[in-house]
């Protein structure tokens, strides 16, 4: 590609951005201040955004098709993306993942603006996993808008890429006391909690027992690999909010992946939960997410029982009324309204700043 000085006539010329050239233009505050008006917006003209939907190869191969749009912002598009999906026992690995692509139209014009290819994240952190920025953010706006406003102590189960960001986007929005920290390899823990604590400066310490992340916890958050529960809900105490990651979808057991459909949470969890929100609603059944679709089945909670985050955010569901509620975010999936949250502002940012490159076309009709 060659950058273009100036458009030519019946031309129009569109941005393409690599990973090396989105790296360094947004931040976890930001990122949760975006997603938070993508999910508002999604509330108030739903049909912007649809469901998440995948496809699978038979060598286990999912492509992941993320589409919608934030007026707002000027954005409508999609993201796609590809990974290969391996199980190992009770736990999800991707052998391989590929970079996400965005594709960003003017919403107002239908002009397509650019296409950007790679993982955003925030410079402290640097490349952690695929997608845990959006996620970890998303968490930190769900936090914001169901935890009590005096939340200080933090429960994690999980020390990978997601549960780095899970703090990050805590830190943004609570002023943490202590984060309590549980993982299956203690090595892996330890060198987690010495890292975040020098990264956020806070106290970040580990624990040996799922137990000791529950207890007097203010916010208990799952950011694990699992495909089974990693914690008994018996255990939650009033007034605490839980968020939890895996979403899962039903063609990985009628593909022959799985017996069952993976979920972080049990149906303890659920039964006791007195606000459930989710990223977005037709997901559950669509895809029959595991955490909150069995226990649709099985009459623990009805559909009704279950709230969209963007309503809660929107005032139109009042969310926590009580400091004694346990709240629940079921962080079910990406969507849209927060992955082009994210790309316009980069976008915006690297364009602004001369990077990428221009791609010159023909305006359609004529060539």
């Amino acid at each position: 590609f060659k950058k273009m000085a100036v458009d030519r006539p019946n031309r129009n010329s569109i941005l393409i951005l690599g990973p090396d050239e989105i790296k360094g233009l947004i931040n976890m505050e930001e990122a949760v201040a975006a997603i938070a008006q993508g999910y508002k917006e999604a509330d108030e003209f739903p049909i912007g955004n649809a469901p998440r939907r995948r496809v699978h190869s038979p060598d286990g191969v999912r492509v992941s098709n993320f589409p919608g749009g934030i007026p707002g912002l000027g954005v409508i598009g999609s993201l796609t993306r590809g990974e290969m999906v391996s199980h190992e026992g009770s736990n999800q690995s991707y052998p391989y993942r590929e970079h996400p692509v965005y594709l960003l139209w003017n919403s107002e014009t239908a002009k397509l603006d650019g296409m950007m290819m790679g993982e955003i994240f925030d410079e402290r952190t640097g490349f952690t996993s695929i997608m845990a920025f959006r996620t970890g953010a998303t968490t930190g706006v769900g936090v914001d808008a169901l935890a009590r406003k005096d939340s200080k102590v933090f429960g994690l189960f999980g020390s990978g890429g997601q549960a780095v960001n899970k703090i990050l986007a805590i830190d943004a929005v609570r002023d943490i006391e202590k984060v309590k920290v549980f993982s299956r390899n203690p090595e892996n823990r330890i060198a987690f909690c010495d890292k975040m604590a020098a990264m956020i400066n806070k106290e970040v310490v580990p624990v040996e027992t799922p137990k000791e992340v529950i207890k007097d916890s203010d916010v208990v958050i799952s950011a694990t690999d699992s495909n089974v529960p990693v914690f008994d809900g018996s255990l939650l105490e009033p007034g605490q909010h839980v968020v939890t990651v895996v979403g899962s979808n039903s063609a990985l057991v009628e593909g022959g992946w799985l017996k069952s459909g993976r979920r972080e949470n049990d149906d303890e969890t659920v039964r006791r939960a007195d606000v459930i929100a989710v990223n977005h609603l037709e997901s559950v059944t669509m895809e029959k997410q595991a955490g909150l679709y069995d226990p649709i089945q099985q009459g623990i909670i009805a559909e009704d029982d279950i709230h969209s985050l963007g309503s809660i955010l929107t005032g139109a569901h009042p969310g926590r009324i009580s400091d004694e509620q346990i709240t629940y975010h079921f962080n079910n999936n990406g969507t849209a309204a927060a992955d082009m949250a994210l790309a316009k502002i980069v976008f915006d940012r690297a364009k602004e700043q001369g990077r990428g490159n221009e791609m010159d076309i023909p305006i359609p009709g004529t060539q």
